[in-house]
């Protein structure tokens, strides 16, 4: 279980897959605060101010790469983890400048809500999660 408190923003504009990991992940213990596209979660970010952050790329209004940048470019959410899941296979090269450490990147249809999750935890707990079955493709894949 999730450690009391422990906040997520889950930034998706499909209702069924925000629904599904929403259900998931407070299944789990984690407080989950939902946003529909890129603007409502950067807002939600900024006063929240997470613990962990799920965007999908392809999103109404900001999409989730520029999400990622103003995460990044803010002192006080530039080192929280965050997961980039997205349904396309993105070119590599310039979403890997912008990920920390602590960030995976992700392809949907690759992973199931259990290894989101799973990643989430070993994430928060400082473990290293590539070994995690979501593992970020490699360039080469």
């Amino acid at each position: 279980m999730a450690e009391e408190g422990t906040t997520i923003v889950l930034a998706e504009d499909d209702v069924v897959l925000m629904d599904m990991y929403t259900e998931r992940l407070k299944s789990e213990g984690f407080n989950v605060v939902q946003a529909h596209d890129g603007e409502a979660a950067l807002k939600s970010i900024q006063e929240q101010h997470p613990q962990f952050i799920i965007l999908d790329i392809m999103m109404p209004k900001m999409n989730g790469l520029d999400v990622l940048k103003a995460v990044k470019a803010d002192e006080t959410t530039k080192d929280t983890p965050v997961i980039i899941a997205t349904a396309l296979v993105q070119d590599m090269t310039e979403i890997k400048k912008m990920l920390g450490a602590n960030d995976t990147y992700l392809i949907k249809s690759e992973v199931m809500p259990g290894d989101i999750i799973e990643i989430v935890k070993k994430k928060l707990n400082g473990e290293d999660a590539a070994e995690a079955p979501a593992k970020a493709p490699t360039e080469k894949d």
